[in-house]
């Protein structure tokens, strides 16, 4: 049947006036990443194709067309973004396929191809969509939350990556490795991976295992559950009373030295200030022999050649104490005698 056909298109491509694109089929294309792909565009020539035979691939943009392979004057050039990963399938792309092979797919290959054949005056196109999806991959599993016996469960898996849509399914595995039922009280949510069991019991214990799947592939980890009994609470609860009554125990204790210090030292600066604030402050030694001095001689002044014997003896070269600021008590009854005439003994004037 498929070579009638061929034959059949042969046939027609003879009666057209161009080339004919007979692998219209292949419209879109899913791989995985990592992967080949193989672009179908196998062609027939029609007897009016005269001219020179082009072959052209490339990758569709918004406005351009960025070139993938060529073939032309029976050359091949394959120096362009892709270089080192794509080929044609035939080693002769002029015998009617132009069919090529891209190799290590990688995400950024997804777009849409398009194969162009040319010769003159026939020219035909055909265009290809291609999707390269990423596996999920490093996918991790684990538990969250409490494991003790009562309480709820909650296993996790989560792929770090991988092209959306990505879904998990959860086993729980035996000794054998075989997959066994998930537990009568467990339910699992195929999109988040959220795996959770109420009211856990030893019957929960075991291995799990998480597989992670896409388009394009699968990645799978496992996680250990072991339920156990649940911890003395009530030692716990005490622990953490006593433990926060010395914390404010010790918190008071700092606060009230912190106080008590501040305190002394405020008390050490008011006492401080109070002794220099009483002390008189000191007089000039000066001042008091000039008031010595000027005393004496006023009182010089007013007496007698016959009381003038005592003072004349005094030494008025040295600064007397502070013992002679005070003024000696005067008799009240004393009358100094005045005289007339005055006349002048050594520095004292006499009268």
């Amino acid at each position: 049947m498929e070579s009638l056909r061929s034959l059949f298109l042969l046939l027609l491509a003879d009666l057209a006036s161009g080339v004919t694109i007979t692998s219209t089929d292949q419209t879109m294309v899913t791989k995985a990443q990592g992967e080949k792909v193989t672009l179908l565009c196998t062609y027939a020539l029609a007897a009016a194709d005269e001219g020179s035979l082009d072959i052209e691939w490339v990758i569709l943009q918004p406005n351009e067309e960025q070139p993938v392979i060529m073939y032309t004057m029976d050359r091949v050039y394959d120096q362009y973004q892709m270089t080192g990963r794509v080929q044609f399938v035939s080693q002769n792309p002029s015998s009617g396929d132009a069919s090529i092979d891209i190799l290590n797919l990688k995400p950024a290959d997804t777009g849409t191809y398009q194969c162009k054949v040319k010769k003159p005056p026939g020219i035909q196109t055909h265009r290809v969509q291609l999707t390269v999806l990423e596996k999920p991959t490093k996918t991790r599993c684990y538990i969250e939350g409490s494991q003790e016996i009562g309480t709820d469960v909650t296993l996790k898996c989560k792929s770090q990556e991988g092209t959306p849509v990505i879904n998990y399914y959860w086993t729980k595995t035996t000794d054998t490795r075989t997959a066994a039922e998930l537990p009568a009280t467990s339910s699992q949510n195929p999109d988040t991976g959220v795996l959770l069991m109420k009211n856990a019991s030893h019957v929960h214990s075991g291995t799990y295992k998480c597989v992670a799947s896409n388009r394009v592939g699968t990645d799978e980890c496992s996680v250990i559950l072991n339920v156990t009994p649940p911890v003395n609470r009530g030692g716990r609860i005490a622990g953490a009373i006593i433990g926060s009554l010395l914390a404010i125990v010790l918190v008071a204790l700092i606060i009230f030295c912190c106080f008590k210090k501040r305190r002394e030292k405020k008390y050490e600066k008011e006492v401080h200030h109070d002794i220099r604030e009483d002390v008189p402050p000191p007089k000039s030694r000066a001042s008091t022999a000039r008031s010595y001095i000027g005393s004496n001689r006023s009182s010089l002044g007013s007496m007698s050649p016959s009381n003038m014997d005592g003072y004349a003896k005094t030494q008025y070269n040295k600064v007397p104490s502070e013992d002679f600021e005070r003024t000696p008590p005067q008799n009240p009854n004393y009358d100094p005698p005045k005289y007339d005439n005055a006349y002048r003994m050594g520095d004292i004037t006499v009268v």
